[in-house]
């Protein structure tokens, strides 16, 4: 063999060799986050948390198993029954949205190696943590035993209703915002202590620092789900912010449909739930 052809296959060896490395980096360099929720779990992940990552040039895969109102129970339901009943919603590496009807907790759990998976309860039982724990247990066991040993646990923490809030369930706490508030921050605070998950996610926390603010309480679009701008903002900057250990203060990325100040306080209000998850900081903004 010449040399010009030994120079050859070593440049195209090299180049091979080289383009795998990059794959590789891209791929261990990916933050793949997958929720097993509901509508809550959407409007705390499925907007804003990859504009915020992208702004921070981190990778992140997005992955949302979705039920509207399932509780812990229902998930339970499933995983003994292997139903393909989710809507699984993903957003891929590079922002794009795909939803699939039809699909297992157990199929999206071997879709990607998840990095983190979120567990939740449905909002009207977010504070009864007894009725948490008659559920938890078997479905953090289930996915642990699907997933092995590397992907980390969180819990979501949800967020009160508005006060003028209409939902049957706000009658579980004598329908007063500050009760509820109360009972999830307690209630999240004692599944932290059972030991299953790396993080909280205090996004409920983050919306009541926020409803101090001069916007006030004016975070939801039907008294429950999230307003669709500053409000899922909210939940965003506070999933960043505990996913990526960054203050999201310093983050440049602002949804083009809030104003400086609405940006600001979300920000500053998931920041200072991450340093508090379990009390109310007041926003003076």
């Amino acid at each position: 063999m010449t040399r010009k052809s030994l120079f050859i296959v070593f440049i195209t060896l090299f180049f091979h060799l080289f383009g795998h490395a990059q794959q590789a980096t891209v791929r261990d360099t990916v933050l793949r986050i997958l929720a097993i929720g509901n509508s809550f779990s959407e409007d705390g992940i499925e907007n804003y948390l990859h504009e915020l990552a992208a702004a921070a040039d981190k990778n992140i895969i997005i992955g949302n198993l979705y039920i509207g109102g399932a509780p812990l129970s229902l998930h339970v339901q499933h995983v003994r029954n292997d139903a393909k009943s989710y809507s699984y919603r993903k957003i891929s590496l590079d922002g794009t949205k795909k939803t699939t009807a039809d699909v297992s907790i157990a199929e999206a759990l071997h879709d990607e190696q998840w990095d983190y998976i979120s567990f939740q309860q449905a909002s009207p039982l977010s504070g009864k943590y007894e009725n948490i724990v008659a559920s938890l247990p078997e479905l953090v066991a289930y996915v642990r035993n699907k997933v092995g040993p590397r992907p980390n646990f969180v819990y979501h923490q949800t967020w009160a209703y508005q006060n003028d809030a209409q939902h049957d369930g706000f009658k579980n706490y004598n329908s007063d915002q500050r009760l509820m508030y109360r009972a999830i921050a307690n209630t999240s605070k004692k599944v932290k202590k059972l030991g299953y998950f790396r993080e909280i996610v205090p996004a409920g926390t983050a919306i009541q620092n926020a409803r101090s603010s001069s916007i006030g309480d004016h975070y939801t679009r039907d008294g429950y789900h999230l307003e669709l701008g500053y409000g899922r903002f909210t939940a965003a900057c506070t999933w960043f912010e505990k996913l990526f250990h960054e203050d999201v203060r310093n983050n440049s990325y602002k949804p083009a449909s809030i104003t400086d100040l609405q940006a600001t306080i979300a920000k500053k209000a998931a920041h200072a739930a991450v340093k508090k998850p379990y009390k109310v900081s007041k926003i003076k903004l």
